[in-house]
């Protein structure tokens, strides 16, 4: 059985599918580089849309955040004549983070796995030497009979 999806998904989904064509077709800007549509969100009411991005250079993301804001009108205006809507959405363009802070997350449990390795490694090198410096009961036995 089917599932129902909320309109304004149906809708969010169309816009970001859209929206990514009309970018790399319609915006002319030398500045804006590689942007990747990450997700839109629609108000239920289908009046605004947010439309969140990320940029191949991190650096970047303030100046494709100027430019896509800039072109939001003419970019809603493409987007009428495609999408069949009585009314189209005020587009927001809006930097997406959650990629460098899940790097930034990867990074620190890598981190946190190779200190844990190292701790484990000086403990199993600790215990070895502990070991290996008291004599074991059987060569103490060994070595009073020979007396």
């Amino acid at each position: 059985m089917a599932q129902h999806v909320p309109r304004h998904q149906r809708v969010a989904d169309q816009i970001q599918r859209e929206m990514a064509q009309i970018i790399r077709d319609e915006v002319r800007d030398t500045r804006l580089g590689m942007v990747t549509l990450t997700a839109v969100r629609v108000t239920s009411d289908l009046s605004r849309a947010k439309i969140f991005f990320t940029t191949l250079i991190p650096e970047q993301h303030a100046i494709a955040y100027e430019v896509l804001n800039g072109a939001a009108p003419r970019l809603r205006s493409v987007l009428s004549h495609v999408m069949s809507l009585r009314m189209v959405p005020i587009l927001h363009f809006v930097y997406d983070e959650s990629i460098e802070h899940g790097l930034k997350m990867g990074a620190m449990i890598y981190a946190a796995r190779q200190r844990d390795e190292a701790l484990r490694g000086e403990q199993e090198q600790t215990t070895t030497d502990e070991t290996s410096q008291t004599d074991s009961p059987a060569e103490v036995k060994s070595d009073e009979g020979r007396a």
